[in-house]
């Protein structure tokens, strides 16, 4: 169980979450484990096989916390909650931010910066670790990069500005990732970011990963009351999670793309696990999809100590807290929104 920001994340299986006077009592094999009053509490998150009482269930809509159901793996299936006009102003105050331009404009400039700090990190990183001398100063150099573009994100008055730097930024990282690749095994080799089909091993890897961390996000977003559908960075397209995508920018290079350089340097994925369409689109196995699905999960779980809330949670976690955190800013009861920045 953790508790952040007034929600409680319960993630043990078979926990069992009942009323205990004002206050919601987890127990596991009949033991309570944890209790916490319900007025310390804003909202209540269970994961996997996790059930609630009718009378903590008729309680907590009465005192207006909602409970959000996901799947093991962070799925989100359904939510509860009484009359809740809390979500109806954050969603109406959602939908306004997304049609004043200034508004979307401080939204995306975080969330920018926080992507863009991330991909640096991940490249000096790589750069400091590197046997190859020239590609350490190729790393450097990229990273150098990022730093302009942080720079010129600062000074950026429109999204539409904001979002040219993001391209430009994005070209400078994939223009050198294939330097984060060290297996010898010429069947990854990486020249330039393909979707929709991926062409390439590296370029299939990151897609499954990149849904992966979409749906994570959508979770995270449903599960606070945001609308997932209505970004700021993304244009909202039919069926297109807009403020998911752009939640889950902070978390690219961090989560996805650091598992996909580690699954490939280490040998955990092999280029048999791919096969090659006659179109040329590249796809996974189910074997190599459950090798990363379990790698991922595994992630996951990694302990981190969040920089903006200075608390110890998991990797899994920090995408719940940051649309929280998103929330609270829309809200008001923040002045900023504290992207995600990995140290």
């Amino acid at each position: 169980m953790k508790h952040h920001l007034n929600t409680l994340f319960v993630f043990t299986q078979d926990a069992y979450l009942s009323k205990d006077g004002e206050a919601v009592a987890v127990k596991v094999e009949k033991e309570v484990k944890l209790r916490l009053p319900i007025h310390n509490l804003g909202g209540i998150v269970c994961f996997g096989r996790v059930n609630a009482s009718p009378y903590l269930m008729a309680m907590c809509a009465e005192q207006g916390v909602a409970i959000s159901f996901c799947t093991e793996h962070g799925r989100f299936l359904a939510r509860y909650s009484g009359f809740t006009p809390g979500n109806v102003l954050l969603r109406r105050q959602q939908y306004r931010w997304a049609d004043d331009p200034a508004r979307a404009t401080e939204v995306v400039r975080s969330m920018l910066l926080g992507k863009l700090a991330n991909s640096r990190t991940v490249l000096l990183r790589a750069a400091r670790e590197h046997t190859d001398p020239d590609a350490a100063d190729r790393l450097s150099h990229a990273a150098a990069g990022l730093s302009t573009s942080v720079e010129t994100t600062r000074c950026a008055a429109t999204v539409d500005e904001l979002r040219g730097i993001e391209g430009d930024a994005a070209h400078t990282y994939f223009a050198v990732f294939q330097r984060l690749i060290r297996s010898s095994d010429p069947a990854f080799t990486f020249s330039n970011r393909t979707r929709r089909p991926p062409l390439d091993r590296v370029n299939a890897l990151l897609s499954f990963l990149y849904a992966m961390l979409a749906h994570d996000a959508r979770t995270a977003c449903e599960a606070c009351g945001l609308d997932p559908a209505v970004g700021y960075l993304h244009l909202d397209r039919p069926g297109r999670p807009g403020l998911a995508l752009d939640l889950m920018e902070e978390f690219r290079a961090f989560l996805a793309d650091r598992l996909a350089i580690s699954l490939i340097n280490l040998g955990q994925v092999k280029a048999s696990g791919f096969t090659v369409t006659e179109s040329g689109a590249v796809e996974m196995s189910e074997t190599t999809r459950k090798e990363v699905v379990a790698a991922y999960q595994r992630r996951k779980q990694e302990s981190i100590v969040h920089p903006f809330l200075n608390e110890r949670t998991t990797v899994g976690l920090l995408v719940h807290l940051q649309a929280r955190l998103l929330a609270r800013f829309i809200r008001g009861d923040l002045d900023a929104y504290p992207p995600f920045i990995w140290k």
